[in-house]
């Protein structure tokens, strides 16, 4: 979205010189203020925020006056009347501050709203720009220790900044909810979960044809079961995401994840096992003084050019490790063809670094935890879910394109899709 500038026209710049002129001619009235600002410097802060404040109010009678007319001394006439003035609350980029409001009346239908202060009553953004700052590690309690301490702030407790930052973060879950893939054409799919306290979320990240990532969907569930990853791939194809495609599939290895995949997407989905996690959990069943040989084995397996031997080097080293290890053995065993799933496919190797790991979804992974460490106690799972998308929408605007993406158009060709550089390719031949 591109930024919004304010424009400074000449009837601005117009404004600007007539006010400057009558501060000069008129400079009696800002004395009390230069000595205030003379005698001490920390009460810069309060004398612009007091200005501000006034300026505020006399935007809110300047409104009132289009409605009811001047102010009169006397006896009042006309149907719209002046009523007084009451205390009220505006919004501000990061607080609320208190302000006295005129009051008007209708002679027979009762209150009427002034404009201005109507306008500046309720501030959508404001919730956001609290989550923006939660989001960055300022807790609830320490939201007001960063502001500036200016008269009378509100809206910035505890309680208040909690129920702001509900609203925005529900308004990000529906935002993620709510999007649809009917128009994006999608090659890769990554699904990972990630716990917060007792719940787990987990998370669909997608690679456009561009190489483009985008955070598809979430959702939670105590286990990575097949219940709760069928929901979340059931909602993506809800959603408008094709199911009659071939996708590669990159997992972390949860059997649950692949029977979702089987039931929702069809059991002929290419899927590529996560090697970072194969090479985690066959490490985690050996002693400290093999596991530096066998990482560097699995490794030397992983960069084979055919999937046949790749296999074949790992099964070697499991009838190695079984005779001590047979834990291990089994663990490099299991889900042994889908380690290999790139070789299989004939997938550019310029496109293995990124395609062989979950790491383009565990990355961001890290970004939503920094975002959420504050959080000392996950009160339901509904609340996990707002922050969990609140912190994922933040972290996408700072996803780049996928290492080789330049070379997706191969992979697009191996699952059966048509891009544009195909057909441009499949032109100059048949003009040649």
């Amino acid at each position: 979205m591109k930024k919004e500038y304010q424009i400074v026209t000449r009837a601005d710049e117009k404004s600007a010189s007539i006010i400057q002129e009558f501060c000069q001619s008129n400079g009696q009235i800002l004395l009390p203020l230069v000595e205030k600002i003379q005698s001490a410097s920390a009460m810069v802060n309060s004398v612009i925020h007091e200005i501000s404040l006034k300026t505020l109010e006399t935007i809110l009678v300047l409104s009132a006056e289009q409605i009811a007319g001047p102010r009169t001394p006397g006896k009042t006439s006309g149907d719209i009347r002046w009523h007084g003035s009451q205390p009220g609350v505006v919004a501000l980029a990061d607080r609320k501050v208190k302000v006295q409001r005129p009051r008007l009346r209708h002679k027979t239908e009762g209150e009427v709203a002034v404009p201005a202060y109507q306008a500046m009553r309720k501030d959508k953004d404001l919730g956001k720009r609290m989550l923006g700052a939660m989001m960055r590690g300022v807790s609830t309690r320490e939201y007001n220790e960063v502001l500036p301490q200016m008269a009378e702030t509100v809206g910035v407790s505890k309680s208040a900044v909690s129920r702001q930052a509900i609203e925005a973060s529900s308004e990000q879950l529906k935002v993620l909810q709510e999007r649809r893939w009917e128009g994006m054409e999608i090659l890769v799919i990554y699904l990972d979960g990630q716990r917060f306290g007792e719940h787990l979320i987990i998370s669909a990240v997608g690679v456009d044809v561009e190489g483009k990532k985008h955070i598809l969907g979430l959702a939670a569930g105590a286990t990575e079961n097949a219940a709760a990853v069928k929901g979340l791939l059931t909602h993506l194809r809800d959603q408008g995401l094709p199911t009659d495609r071939k996708y590669l599939f990159v997992i972390d290895g949860a059997k649950a994840l692949q029977a979702a995949i089987d039931e929702v997407f069809g059991v002929d989905q290419p899927v590529q096992r996560c090697r970072h996690h194969k090479l985690r959990n066959v490490l985690d069943e050996l002693p400290k003084d093999q596991q530096a040989q066998t990482a560097s084995l699995m490794r030397a397996a992983f960069r084979c050019k055919t999937a046949e031997e790749g296999e074949k080097r790992l099964e070697q080293m499991a009838r190695f490790l079984e005779r001590d290890h047979a834990s291990a053995a089994h663990s490099l065993r299991e889900g042994m063809k889908d380690m290999f799933t790139l070789q299989r496919l004939d997938v550019p190797l310029s496109l293995h670094k990124c395609l062989a790991t979950t790491n383009i979804i565990e990355s961001p992974h890290s970004g939503v935890e920094n975002r959420t460490h504050k959080v000392t106690r996950w009160r339901s799972q509904e609340m996990v879910e707002r922050w969990v998308a609140s912190a994922w929408l933040l972290t996408e605007r700072h996803f780049r394109k996928v290492i080789g993406h330049r070379d997706l158009w191969a992979l697009a060709g191996i699952l059966g899709r048509t891009t544009n550089l195909q057909k441009s390719i499949c032109k100059e031949i048949k003009v040649a």
